[in-house]
Parts: structure tokens; C-alpha cells; sequence
């Protein structure tokens, strides 16, 4: 949903699931933040989404643009809020029911939301579940590894899967005080397409006559997450205080198999190819103080502990543990109606300690065949102790300027660092979830940038035009680039190496609204972004795609219907060993209509994507590897019931 704002993309990673991307930025460089509190997961693959659950989420918002100086420095790229309900200032008793299709995987959820609003006191209670099947793509093959595997009845076999989602929220609200709590826990499980997923087997990939069935090599992961907040004000001060444990239990599940004749299977839980445990403790506190009405500042500390456990009989992340520690200081200056100051300052300190591995079984494999002493001692430690310690501070100074009512030029200029994470200095091995082998470097330092942003705003009674650019200079920017070299271990492909270099990335977006009169809307929205590798002169691997898009909207009261047609231009700005990926032009539609049936107003949207069933490719996939097209057409109908009863 949230793609429609430019300079926001979506990676897709299957059957229904997305990692976002904020101006050409992903992974650890864009926060996530639900309740308050940084969603802490296995963000750093490619091939895994977020455990939030979708029914739960009332409203977003994006931070476009670094925002380290209140996030961390995951939030170097942007960061994403994600609301739940907000308190009905009514005491009641209110709740809706939700149900969602979508026909290119056969996608069934529904969600039950129940909430109690009395007095200062407020509870909501929700569970979610949903069931997909394998997810059609227009194509009749795909190549991996340079063969060719065929996608029987345009299915990709066993990417069904299904969710469970719980949440419980409590809050306190009065005059000076007010205190929420909430817990909650999300299980997502998901076949793996068993194509590419340890050694291809052509005879894997018939169709078993079940869309729904999930066979191994699959996926699960349950995340539970507990928070708590708590504000107090007093006089002209705010003291805002929040804590939160969560657990992310990650497995890889596939059939045991083994590169090297020497390797047998374990004794328990033979086919658990992978295994990741992540506990984080999170907590800050905040005091803002507002001694005027034209000037406010805000000063926090912030400190996390997150810890790495790893198992199965494959390897591709360390055990690790990691201590970080922030203070930070904002402001807000309003010097005249027209002209505003905000900015500020924030020092973080981290340590990450991550412990070595060695792979016997490849030791002997190498040894058996022929490789040399150095090839061994390579390969066979995945993973050596790895002791460091990273500091540096970051700032930021943003002016707002009101040329006229309808007017207004915003300039921010700031410099943000990130560390880097476990994956980016300690990974080594196979991750068939993103078809290649991943290499990380123990050398690698913190990773700083400069950023400008300039956006103009002009809003009348019909129209609204946003332009804005940005730049952003890195002197160490860490990406993960193909080597070219070619793997020494079997089934493996090529080498992906986590490397830094100076690098730009720029580029500028537009959005315009034009009301052409009480019922007819006209939408443009348009994004462009110029990645440089300034050391090797080539672009970096994994830009955007840039793209045009335009909606036409008749609505009324209690119906609305568009039309949007969405241009794709074609990437051919792309790293050494990166494919080119062709545009496409999309076309889609969608209604909404509010239905009023006694005291009930349930709300019905019927969407479809890619009418013409295009086949095109999304540059930012890692299924674009192996040829995998993005879905075909795909018809969704969400259904909405909110009922409430005053007490």
C-alpha cells in the first residue's frame, strides 16, 4: 500500500510478503517501529518479512530521509510507523471484523478486533489468521544455477503458507498521565520454492494436485513482542519512558541434505537446515521541554542488548551478542510564523561480540578434494572471533520557510553513521533463500553519509504539487555485491561479498493532486534514484527502477471507483555481474463502497493488479536471480465491518 508514495518501494519476497525500501535504502538502514518500540527481527535477509500483523495496523507514517537522531542508526534511510487504534473518546464497546481474498495465490485472512473503552481505562484484544496456496506467475519456467526448471500450471510450487496472530493492548489514560502496554505474537510459516533450495531436483517441482500443502524446505518464524509506555507531565515538561522485550525464533526446515559425502544427518531435528533465536531488551527514556510556544527541546537515552543464538545442520550467521548506548538532544524553534528551526545532535556507542565456527565436514571435503591449505582455512571457519567497538555521533538542521499561505520550502542537511550488523562482517555460506553465498568482512568500519533534502509544498483548494531532491554522499557505504568469482562449494553459485566504497545515492520525486472538481480526482506521483559507486565509477547493485504513476478517481460520499496506470522504466544502471531488467506498463483498478445495512456501515474494496497479467520483473527481487517474474493478475476484495455500542 504504502508503495504509492514515491520514494517508497516494496521488495517482494513472495507470496504476500515485502521488505520496504526508502529511497534506494533497505534492510538495517530503514526502521520499523510499532508501539513505539524498533521492530527487532531477522531484517538483515533478503528473504524474510516482517512479523507484524496487517489486520492490526490503523494508520502509517513515513519518515523520509534519515531520521538517526530519534531512531538509531538503523534509521539512516527512513523509518516507518506503524499505529494501531487510537482511544475513542466516547466511553464504548466497539470492535470490526475484517476479511481479505486475493485469487494469485488464493489468499483467504480474517481478523477480529474487540475493544473497551470505560472511564480512564482502555482494552482491545485481536486475533488474525490467513491461509494462501501457491502463487501464480506468467511464466512456464525459470533458470537457476543456468538451468532451466519448469513452473508447472504457472504455479511456483510450495510457496503456500498460512499466519496466526495474537495482541493484547491495555492503556491509562488521564490528565497528566497516561500508560499502555502490549503484547503480542506473530507465527508465519511458509514453503520454500524447492527449486533452489538445496540441490535442484526437476523431479521436486511437479505439481502434487494440493495448493495449499506445505512440504519441506520451509520456513517459520514467531515473534513475540511485549512493550510498555509510560508519559507524565509536568508543568512544561514531558518525561516519556519506554521498554521492550522481543523474541524472534527464525527455522529453516529442509529434507537433510549434504554437499560432502562425509557429513551425516544429526541425531535430533535431522532436517532443521537453520536456526535463529534474536532476544532484544530495548528501553529509553525522554524528557521534552516546552518553556515557550516558539522554542521546545527534547533530550533521551537510549539503550539496547540483543543476543544471536544459531543452529542446524548448515551455517550461515554466528552466534553473536551486541550492547549499544545513545544519548541524543532535539529542538524546535519557531522564530515567526513563517520561518522554523529543528535539528539536533546524538552520540551512539556499541560492541558486538560474535563467536567463531568451523565447519569440519567441509574441511574434510576440501581436503579431499584437492584444494590447497589457504582454500581451507577460508572455507572451512565460517566464522572467527570478532571483537569490536563502534562510536560516532550524528546531526541534523532542517528550516522550514512559509513563502505565502499556500507555500512553504523545507532544506534539511544532516550526517548519520550506521554500524555494521552481524551478517555484514561475520556471514559465510550458502543462503539458499536468496539463491547465492554470502560472504561477510571482519574489516568492515561504520558506515557515513552526508544528507540534503530539499522539498517545496504548495497546496490551494484544487491542487497540491510536492517536488522535492535529495543527496546523499557516503564515505563508507557497505552493500553486498556480486564478485563474480564462482564458489568453491558445491551448489553454492556465485559469491555475494559485503563490501564499502564511496558512494552516492540521489535522486528527486514528485506528487501532485489536482481536484478536477467535486467528484473527479487526478493522482501523479514519480520517483527517480541515481545510485554511484565513486571508487570503481560504475553504479551500486540493486538500484530502484524509476517510475511514473497516474490514477484517475471518481468518488462520492459512499463510493469511489479509479484507474491507475503505472509506467516502469527499465534499470540498466546496474553493478558488474547484475542483470539488466527490462520496464513494463501496469494497469490497475480498484472501488470502494460503504453499504448501510441497519446501524452497520461495513465497507467493501474490490482491487485489481496487473490487469493484462504482464509478465515483468522487479529489479529489487532477489526471486529477479533466477527469472522469476512478479505475480500476475491478482483481483483482492477487502471487506470491513466496524460495529460499536455506547455505554
Amino acid at each position: 500500500t504504502i508503495e504509492n508514495i514515491p520514494g517508497v518501494r516494496a521488495m517482494n519476497i513472495g507470496s504476500g510478503f515485502a521488505k520496504p525500501m526508502i529511497r534506494g535504502m533497505a534492510f538495517n538502514r530503514v526502521s520499523v517501529v510499532e508501539n513505539g518500540i524498533k521492530q527487532e527481527g531477522q531484517q538483515w535477509g533478503a528473504d524474510h518479512g516482517l512479523e507484524v500483523d496487517a489486520f492490526s495496523v490503523n494508520s502509517v507514517n513515513v519518515i523520509k530521509g534519515p531520521a538517526s537522531l530519534l531512531y538509531g542508526s538503523d534509521a539512516m534511510g527512513g523509518v516507518i510507523e506503524l499505529n494501531r487504534e487510537e482511544t475513542p473518546k466516547s466511553d464504548m464497546i466497539y470492535g470490526n471484523v475484517s476479511t481479505l481474498y486475493r485469487s494469485v495465490n488464493g489468499y483467504f485472512g480474517g481478523s477480529v478486533m474487540l475493544g473497551l473503552n470505560k472511564g480512564s481505562n482502555f482494552w482491545m484484544i485481536r486475533y488474525s489468521e490467513s491461509h494462501f496456496g501457491d502463487y501464480k506467475i506468467p511464466a512456464d519456467t525459470i533458470v537457476y544455477l543456468t538451468r532451466k526448471l519448469p513452473v508447472y500450471n504457472g504455479s511456483l510450487k510450495n510457496t503456500a503458507g498460512y499466519e496466526r496472530d495474537g495482541s493484547i493492548t491495555y492503556r491509562k489514560s488521564m490528565k497528566q498521565y497516561y500508560f499502555e502496554t502490549s503484547i503480542s505474537d506473530v507465527y508465519q510459516k511458509s514453503g520454500f520454492y524447492p527449486g533452489a533450495h538445496g540441490i535442484p531436483d526437476i523431479s521436486r517441482l511437479e505439481d502434487d494436485g494440493d495448493r495449499y500443502n506445505i512440504e519441506l524446505p520451509y520456513s517459520d518464524v514467531n515473534h513475540f513482542k511485549g512493550s510498555a509506555e509510560m508519559k507524565v507531565n509536568i508543568n512544561s515538561a514531558i518525561l516519556t519512558a519506554n521498554i521492550g522485550y522481543q523474541n524472534n525464533h527464525r527455522r529453516e526446515m529442509s529434507l537433510f541434505h549434504t554437499h560432502y559425502s562425509n557429513q551425516e544427518a544429526p541425531e535430533k531435528d535431522p532436517n532443521k537446515e537453520l536456526d535463529f533465536t534474536l532476544q532484544t531488551v530495548d528501553a529509553y527514556v525522554r524528557s521534552r521541554f516546552i518553556p515557550s510556544t516558539a522554542f521546545e527541546h527534547t533530550i533521551g537515552v537510549e539503550i539496547k542488548h540483543q543476543e544471536n543464538g544459531s543452529g542446524g545442520y548448515s551455517f550461515l550467521l554466528p552466534d553473536f551478542r551486541q550492547n549499544s548506548e545513545a544519548i541524543a538532544w532535539t529542538f524546535r524553534y519557531n522564530k515567526s510564523n513563517r520561518f522554523s528551526f529543528s535539528g539536533g545532535i546524538r552520540y551512539d556507542n556499541a560492541r558486538i561480540d560474535i563467536k567463531s565456527h568451523q565447519d569440519r565436514y567441509l574441511a574434510e571435503y576440501l581436503l579431499q578434494q584437492g584444494y590447497s591449505d589457504k582454500d581451507i582455512e577460508e572455507y572451512s571457519w565460517n566464522s572467527r572471533d570478532i571483537k569490536r567497538d563502534f562510536s560516532d555521533m550524528s546531526f541534523s538542521l532542517g528550516a522550514k520557510y512559509a513563502i505565502s499561505p499556500q507555500q512553504e520550502l523545507l532544506v534539511n542537511i544532516g550526517r548519520s553513521f550506521r554500524t555494521p550488523q552481524a551478517n555484514e562482517l561475520s556471514a559465510n555460506g550458502v543462503h539458499h533463500g536468496t539463491f547465492r553465498h554470502e560472504q561477510g568482512s571482519s574489516n568492515l568500519d561504520s558506515e557515513k553519509g552526508w544528507q540534503l533534502g530539499i522539498s517545496y509544498n504548495m497546496e490551494s483548494k484544487k491542487v497540491t504539487v510536492i517536488p522535492s531532491i535529495f543527496f546523499n554522499y557516503f564515505e563508507n557505504y557497505i552493500f553486498l555485491r556480486p564478485s563474480g568469482e564462482w564458489s568453491i562449494l558445491p551448489h553454492a553459485g556465485q559469491i555475494y561479498r559485503f563490501t564499502s566504497t564511496r558512494a552516492v545515492i540521489a535522486g528527486g520525486e514528485l506528487m501532485m493532486n489536482i481536484n478536477l472538481n467535486r467528484n473527479w480526482l487526478y493522482e501523479l506521483s514519480a520517483e527517480y534514484i541515481y545510485t554511484y559507486n565513486c571508487k570503481e565509477k560504475i553504479p551500486l547493485s540493486f538500484s530502484p527502477q524509476p517510475t511514473l504513476r497516474n490514477r484517475v478517481t471518481w468518488k462520492n460520499d459512499v463510493f469511489s471507483i479509479h484507474a491507475e496506470g503505472v509506467a516502469i522504466a527499465k534499470q540498466s544502471r546496474v553493478d558488474r555481474n547484475e542483470e539488466v531488467t527490462g520496464g513494463a506498463f501496469l494497469l490497475n483498478m480498484g472501488s470502494t463502497a460503504k453499504i448501510k445495512i441497519g446501524s452497520l456501515t461495513p465497507e467493501i474494496t474490490v482491487s485489481v493488479h496487473n490487469i493484462t497479467n504482464r509478465r515483468y520483473y522487479n529489479h529489487l527481487s532477489y526471486y529477479r536471480k533466477i527469472e522469476v517474474p512478479e505475480p500476475g493478475r491478482n483481483i483482492q476484495i477487502l471487506i470491513n465491518l466496524p460495529f460499536k455500542k455506547l455505554l
